[in-house]
């Protein structure tokens, strides 16, 4: 096994962006999902409950079907949406397990850093998407009604240059993401300096 290092780790996480924007001629196949899926086995769980399930979605039927529910963009007010042929190859559909819990605490965001992670290191890449039509998506993948969908996790190769810049350290900084006029997606990030919040004792 190759050893990781901080900065093997850091140069992964710096490439784990979201992408809004895939090279819509290229599925992703159900096996990949498959073993994605798989690494949120060595995640932590809270209360070791292991509550959360997930929906592969790999047929262009389902992907077209699934694709009026989601949201893509808040800061993004007047863009829809990739178009067709840049759509994502695959959905993962994030759901709880209501027989075992009514919340997951924690375990939804540390498996999809971990998905994420997985398939970046494939050169897949992803959009983690919170607003969507819940009934829609239960309805439209027939999902029994003790599964909650908690997000949908869109993925496919990416066609689109994301770059990270840094905001200018205040508190009050613009942390809006946006498009520049050659379409690059431009992300702000604070510093890691405004992250720390100690303070020296008078």
């Amino acid at each position: 096994m190759d050893k990781l290092t901080l900065e093997s780790l850091r140069v992964l996480l710096k490439s784990n962006r979201s992408y809004r924007r895939f090279d819509g001629s290229k599925a992703i196949s159900e096996l990949i999902l498959r073993e994605l899926v798989g690494l949120t086995c060595y995640c932590s769980s809270a209360r070791n409950l292991q509550p959360l399930r997930y929906r592969t979605v790999t047929s262009a039927e389902e992907r077209e079907a699934i694709f009026p529910a989601l949201k893509w963009a808040g800061y993004l007010s007047d863009w829809d949406g990739p178009a067709p042929t840049e759509r994502p190859g695959a959905y993962l559909v994030q759901c709880l397990d209501t027989n075992l819990t009514a919340n997951c605490l924690c375990d939804d965001g540390l498996q999809l850093e971990a998905i994420t992670l997985g398939a970046a290191a494939l050169g897949i890449h992803g959009c983690i998407i919170k607003a969507f039509n819940v009934q829609e998506i239960i309805s439209t993948l027939h999902l029994p009604e003790q599964y909650k969908p908690l997000y949908v996790l869109a993925l496919g190769y990416p066609a689109e240059k994301v770059v990270l810049t840094d905001t200018d350290g205040t508190h009050d900084a613009d942390i809006r993401y946006y498009r520049t006029p050659d379409s690059t997606h431009v992300v702000p990030k604070r510093p890691a300096e405004e992250l720390i919040i100690n303070f020296k004792r008078r």
